[in-house]
């Protein structure tokens, strides 16, 4: 792929899923997020238009062969990074449940990719930010996951709502969730509230 190639391929898929930059900027720009991991990412690069660092990992043969020029790629993103320091990116051709070589991050992106957040818990740091949308049944599992705490939601505004939290992962009757069924289905349930994305934080060891 050469440059045009590449950003043609970027274009069509944000045009495809929406592009989800803005959503990303308000992450980084609260958190102060310097350090992303991004399994399931295809080519949605965006990430990178607003953090130095992140690391992309997707076994999906289109995304492989995007990232195969990865020079050409982060050209891309030097032309269009809204960030002063220099333009990391990393790619892992790979299942994202197989054992990755990295260093902790700030920020795990989960976007309908199944339970990203189960597999990549280890490689975020305490205090970290989770960020995940529910179409597979993420957010459920972090929701009633210890290991994380719900801190905010966000629509298609792309602001971040950190109000009214113990209004989210409600079932109609007061039913409980069903966590069995949710991983067997990976499907999340018909809440009485939803939102598109949720951000939940890790827990420091001491809490």
């Amino acid at each position: 792929m050469n440059y045009e190639q590449v950003t043609e391929t970027y274009e069509a898929y944000a045009q495809k899923i929406g592009d989800r930059k803005r959503m990303y900027e308000t992450i980084a720009n609260i958190f102060d997020v310097k350090r992303a991991l991004y399994p399931g990412s295809h080519v949605d690069i965006a990430p990178s238009f607003v953090i130095p660092h992140v690391i992309y990992v997707d076994s999906f043969k289109g995304a492989i062969r995007f990232f195969k020029k990865l020079e050409t790629v982060q050209e891309l993103i030097d032309q269009r990074k809204e960030y002063d320091e220099p333009c990391a990116i990393e790619f892992f051709g790979q299942d994202y449940t197989q054992p990755l070589d990295i260093e902790p991050v700030d920020l795990v992106i989960s976007q309908y990719a199944g339970f990203v957040a189960q597999a990549m818990k280890h490689h975020l740091k305490p205090g970290g930010i989770l960020l995940c949308n529910d179409s597979h049944g993420d957010a459920t599992l972090a929701r009633f996951d210890k290991t994380f705490e719900l801190i905010g939601v966000m629509g298609s505004t792309n602001e971040l709502v950190q109000t009214g939290l113990d209004e989210y992962f409600h079932l109609p009757k007061g039913k409980d969730v069903d966590i069995a069924e949710v991983k067997k289905t990976m499907k999340g349930p018909k809440y009485t509230k939803q939102e598109e994305n949720y951000a939940f934080r890790k827990r420091l060891e001491r809490e």
